[in-house]
């Protein structure tokens, strides 16, 4: 069978990072990218080995289109204008702020620490509050979440100040993406980013095998990761993200065990987000073919061990939630931010439990029937006034039963009675109340020089912030930008 062309879009060659065309085919079975440098090459890379589920996802796509700031204007093309430039489609809406590259581990995947690279690159606390003001001034909407990264942002001792000044300038969700060590180890320090007003941990947690973390971190750091923990609970913490990063032939046999991890400790953490290792420049096609995961491979592994009972069917593109968001506008009669990522960016799902059993919101909601009925409501209360607006909410409550089996839905959860809530105004409330009954479980697959795709960057919500007030999307950074842009503020470590 001749390879059929599903689009045509623009790459970058990995080696020399120019702007290349780039065909997404179904070839054999599989949904491939092939792509040509005149000086480096021909590349190619699988995507995804069932098309089938690929189109699947192009299918539950949402496009609609956001208001927000450009603040970049085009001179060398997507994606070299990043800052954001007049070409992107989705407004800032998570935000990374590098705080350092200091770490206190050195881990062999990684090669921005600064003990790798000899060069510190850490902005300076006013630095960071001037950033901090200029998104929170971002118009209509400033970023939802705020996500202290590195390096290891646990390294600053002012990271408290930095939390508690994003909190005070009314920022949704503060995050930290740390790996534990110092939570493990400090309770003090622990204990100031708690009353500093943190939202959510997001720990590094790569498996529960010696053997992961020998190849991933250098050595076992899992009880660092159970300690910190068990820290994190008994100082009263409920909203911590593991972050399993994902290889082929080194932890991909845990991924069910993780799950199962998040179940038994319930208490404490609330999701999940797998990400498949991303590979630089400098990988070979041998490396990349060994250890590539896709967001094919990893929700056909977890339907697999976890014995079906989180299928890869339970799981929905990104981009799908955005009937929900386009009706709270319309209800609201504010501008909201869409989350109109490109649907191969990531999946994601909604697990529930009761008495130890896993029951994904799929399982007992007709979401796909749900969203569509959403779609057809706010089609007719849009610009029709508060009456058809009370009209519409009452019409959604009145027929929600219809795509509900009571039957089958956990005992202790009222989804009838959260939508009221979230409907008549009660939002964050009634979406804490979801929340606390559920695990999020899912996937961004962040792409590197060899899958790197325009369309998709386009469409990224997930964003780096820089001191010099560029916002770039986050794919773009860590491909193209971060060396370069990092050296105009890095100074070099006395040896």
């Amino acid at each position: 069978m001749s390879p059929n062309i599903l689009r045509t879009t623009e790459s970058i060659c990995p080696r020399c990072l120019k702007r290349v065309k780039a065909h997404i085919k179904e070839d054999q079975g599989k949904i491939i990218m092939e792509k040509e440098c005149s000086d480096h090459g021909f590349f190619s890379d699988i995507l995804s080995d069932d098309p089938e589920y690929y189109h699947r996802l192009e299918s539950l796509d949402n496009i609609v289109e956001n208001h927000f700031e450009m603040k970049k204007d085009i001179n060398k093309g997507c994606p070299y204008d990043c800052g954001l430039c007049q070409d992107h489609k989705t407004p800032s809406i998570f935000v990374n702020i590098d705080l350092t590259n200091r770490c206190n581990m050195n881990c062999p995947i990684c090669f921005a620490s600064a003990g790798a690279t000899k060069n510190l690159y850490e902005p300076s606390y006013e630095e960071v509050i001037n950033l901090l003001q200029k998104l929170a001034s971002i118009k209509p909407n400033p970023p939802f979440a705020i996500q202290f990264s590195g390096g290891e942002p646990t390294m600053r001792e002012d990271l408290p100040d930095l939390i508690r000044s994003a909190k005070e300038m009314g920022f949704s969700q503060i995050q930290v993406a740390t790996n534990g060590k110092r939570f493990s180890k400090e309770r003090d320090y622990l204990d100031k980013i708690i009353k500093a007003g943190i939202n959510t941990y997001y720990l590094q947690f790569d498996g529960l095998t010696y053997e992961s973390y020998k190849k991933f971190r250098g050595y076992d750091t899992l009880p660092e990761k159970k300690k910190a923990i068990q820290n994190l609970r008994e100082l009263g913490e409920t909203s911590v993200v593991l972050v399993p990063t994902v290889s082929k032939g080194i932890n991909d046999h845990e991924i069910g065990d993780i799950i199962y991890f998040g179940r038994d400790n319930f208490d404490v953490i609330r999701g999940i987000n797998f990400q498949p290792l991303s590979f630089s420049g400098r990988a070979s096609k041998e490396e990349i073919n060994s250890h590539r995961i896709t967001i094919t491979d990893l929700v056909k592994l977890i339907e697999q061990q976890t014995n079906g009972e989180i299928g890869k069917e339970d799981f929905y593109p990104i981009p799908f939630v955005v009937p929900i968001s386009q009706f709270i506008e319309s209800l609201k009669g504010n501008s909201m931010s869409h989350f109109t990522v490109h649907p191969q960016c990531g999946v994601a799902t909604y697990v529930f439990l009761e008495n130890n059993k896993m029951i994904p919101i799929t399982r007992f909601v007709d979401v796909e029937g749900l969203f569509e009925y959403v779609k057809e409501r706010n089609e007719n209360m849009a610009n029709n006034g508060k009456i058809r607006k009370g009209i519409e909410i009452a019409k959604i409550i009145k027929n929600m039963n219809s795509y509900m089996d009571k039957e089958k839905m956990p005992k202790d959860l009222n989804l009838l009675e959260i939508t009221k809530g979230i409907l008549n105004g009660g939002g964050k409330e009634f979406l804490a109340k979801l929340h606390r009954k559920s695990i999020f479980i899912g996937t961004m697959h962040f792409m590197d020089p060899f899958n790197f795709d325009l369309d998709r960057v386009k469409r990224c919500a997930i964003h780096y912030a820089l001191p010099d007030g560029s916002i770039i999307p986050f794919c773009s950074y860590n491909s193209i930008h971060r060396e370069h842009l990092e050296c105009k503020l890095i100074k070099a470590i006395d040896e």
